[in-house]
């Protein structure tokens, strides 16, 4: 494990960039920066554009270290190159920015008011591409639609038990139990999920380090003593739909807790737009989500 990429996960100031979309959500990624689906012909096409949009975001003199932690990457980005270079060491030794990679597949069917992970084709082969690529952690998402214990309590067990196989393989896992803002019982969903994690963290062996991606509570501070606890490296929070101004409000009562913006952290980017204007909307997003997340 890389001791500069942890000292500056834990401590460092600023916030986790979310630019992992993956097949089924990227369509919407690229026509939200404006590229229409008559505009590729196939997934290879679509995933070239995305990347093309990906590497604009990271080249971009905005995108840097000052503001940003790291950043979760989609396998295919991964896999891809930036300037010659594999994303992963382009983050790292061209920006200094950490790289986490996305790892889970998908989620089930809604089952007891939850959708677990699908089963992983090959965690084990997938650690090592990651650990070749240079990759820092991982992370993988699951959503809870409904206040159902039995639900959720399945829920954080898939993502400990996953979770311990990730960091048995050097990498540190960030654990994504989203619970969805247009859940009618999320603050009753956001109690049983906390009381799950706090079990579970309670068993851990001592050695045993871990991230957390959540929702914004309803209750602000909700997850103080998660971001507290000695197994925590840090806790972040998704956007989750909210708009990039009423994630960063929401965010910003909530101390400690920092940001992974993904829809957030792009919105108003667009293809057509020149490098000056995309840059200038790219530093007024990162500006604004830094703020938020150093409360």
């Amino acid at each position: 494990m890389n001791t500069e990429q942890m000292n500056r996960i834990h401590e460092g100031k600023g916030f986790i960039a979310a630019l992992d979309q993956s097949g089924g959500s990227t369509p919407k990624a690229l026509l939200l920066y404006g590229i229409k689906e008559d505009s590729y012909s196939n997934d290879e096409e679509m995933f070239e554009l995305v990347h093309q949009m990906r590497t604009r975001i990271i080249k971009s003199p905005a995108f840097n270290s000052e503001y940003i932690l790291a950043a979760i990457l989609f396998k295919r980005t991964m896999d891809s190159t930036i300037d010659g270079r594999f994303t992963a060491d382009y983050l790292w030794e061209n920006k200094g920015i950490v790289p986490i990679l996305k790892v889970d597949e998908g989620l089930a069917g809604l089952e007891d008011g939850v959708q677990m992970m699908k089963p992983f084709t090959d965690l084990h082969g997938l650690m090592r591409q990651a650990i070749e690529k240079n990759i820092f952690g991982t992370k993988m998402r699951s959503v809870i639609k409904e206040a159902n214990a039995k639900g959720i309590k399945q829920i954080v067990e898939q993502q400990f038990d996953l979770g311990k196989q990730i960091f048995d393989h050097g990498l540190i896992p960030i654990l994504e139990p989203e619970v969805d803002i247009h859940s009618a019982d999320k603050e009753e969903s956001e109690k049983l999920l906390k009381s799950e994690i706090l079990n579970k963290l309670s068993a851990l062996d001592k050695s045993v380090q871990l991230m957390f991606k959540l929702t914004i509570p309803t209750e602000d501070n909700f997850y103080r003593e998660l971001i507290d606890d000695p197994h925590v490296v840090r806790v972040v929070a998704l956007s989750g739909g909210y708009s990039q101004s009423e994630a960063n409000e929401k965010l910003a009562r909530n101390h400690g807790l920092i940001a992974s913006f993904s829809r957030a952290l792009s919105q108003g980017l667009t293809v057509g737009q020149t490098d000056e204007e995309f840059n200038q909307m790219l530093a007024q997003s990162i500006q604004a989500i830094y703020n938020a997340s150093i409360t």
